[in-house]
């Protein structure tokens, strides 16, 4: 029997690009291919990649399947347009296309001319920020929700609370992210606090941890102002992005400056020490927009007690309140504050949250886990 042929279909992949969506879709194609699956990722070319117009094929030995960066003309709303990625939508078959949502010019490209004999959609996150954009797309959003074979939703939160996914409740299939838990389960402690150490540079108190893009509706300023209200707490920010400039600002404002640390982009290989050497890890995002929030798991795996948001999304099924950290409003430094002092006041249930936090890492966040049911998703669609 041939292999199942799947063709993803995103804007970007890590690397370079720094991102929940991009990592997942780095660990699912790997683990695809390993499975023996014949994968092809069809994404766009960065513009940071020199002649950004030309498309670039990459393969063996560089990745074990085939990564088409498509040309680009510009972005848009965060949207890069690529006719050359539609014009290999139209061409490149596939027994599986399987979407990543949101990413419009993909999804209507596929719609439109994709030549794949069933599609998947990995339904990541609503469209929450660019309401112009939505108000435009969702006639043609709700024909492509409704023409798909199946649904991914990442959890059973998303499934049930996104207005979109309401409409078609027989295609959704739950089924959440994982990651490779491995560099975080076998971090190397003694390194670990080698980097507490050069980082604090001999500052002492409780380190709290942020990890991710630095985009809009990741919270960061209801963290620096929450921060501002602990004494004794100091912040490690792990990530770039276009908020970057605006927080460090107000960082400033608000007389911060000793007690943050803007640590920028961290190689992947060293991402596990900063997880290892903090204390308590905090996601404190605002919208809909974080989905589930996979630097959680991350932090989880590390053993670290985690801080977050109910959103009404997946975070919350990630991270359970009492259990493997505390869940507080979106939006509100002071109940922020609040969970920040309650967790630097215990280390014991710290210790105890953190251990729960890497059992249900283990549990149910594990990247193979993921892709075989992904996989079997796959051939019960094409009745394998």
């Amino acid at each position: 029997m041939k292999p199942i042929r799947v063709l993803h279909v995103y804007k970007d992949y890590f690397p370079p690009v720094l991102g929940g969506i991009e990592k997942h879709l780095h660990t699912l194609a790997h683990l695809q291919a390993a499975q023996g699956l014949d994968i092809t990722v069809l994404v766009t070319n960065p513009a940071s990649f020199p002649r950004g117009l030309r498309t670039r094929v990459e393969g063996p030995p560089v990745v074990p399947f085939r990564l088409v960066r498509a040309g680009r003309l510009f972005t848009v709303a965060s949207t890069p347009i690529s006719p050359a990625q539609a014009w290999l939508q139209a061409r490149l078959k596939a027994d599986i296309v399987h979407l990543h949502f949101p990413y419009p010019p993909g999804e209507v490209a596929n719609y439109l001319w994709g030549r794949g004999k069933k599609t998947v959609i990995t339904y990541h996150s609503d469209v929450v920020r660019q309401r112009f954009i939505l108000w435009l797309y969702r006639p043609l959003l709700q024909r492509v929700l409704r023409s798909v074979d199946a649904i991914i939703a990442t959890s059973p939160g998303y499934a049930s609370a996104s207005p979109f996914l309401g409409m078609v409740q027989e295609r959704v299939r739950v089924i959440p992210l994982g990651i490779d838990l491995r560099p975080f389960l076998s971090v190397n402690r003694t390194e670990a606090r080698r980097v507490r150490e050069q980082v604090l540079q001999g500052q002492e108190g409780t380190v709290f941890l942020f990890v991710g893009r630095l985009r809009y509706y990741k919270g960061v300023d209801v963290l620096l102002q929450a921060l501002a209200r602990v004494d004794g707490a100091i912040l490690w920010i792990v990530g770039t992005g276009p908020m970057a400039a605006r927080w460090q600002q107000e960082a400033q404002v608000l007389g911060l400056q000793r007690r943050v640390r803007f640590l920028g982009d961290i190689p992947e290989r060293e991402l596990p020490l900063y997880y290892a050497g903090a204390d308590v890890f905090v996601l404190p995002s605002t919208s809909r927009a974080e989905a589930l929030g996979l630097a959680m798991v991350e932090a989880m795996a590390t053993g670290l007690p985690v801080i977050s948001t109910e959103l009404g999304t997946g975070t919350s099924y990630v991270n359970v309140h009492g259990e493997t950290g505390l869940v507080v409003p979106p939006g509100d430094a002071e109940a922020l504050a609040a969970a920040m002092r309650s967790l630097m006041a215990e280390p014991t249930l710290r210790a105890r949250m953190g251990e729960a936090a890497q059992a249900r890492a283990k549990r149910e966040f594990t990247a193979e886990v993921m892709a075989e049911r992904i996989q079997h998703l796959y051939e019960e669609l094409l009745e394998y």
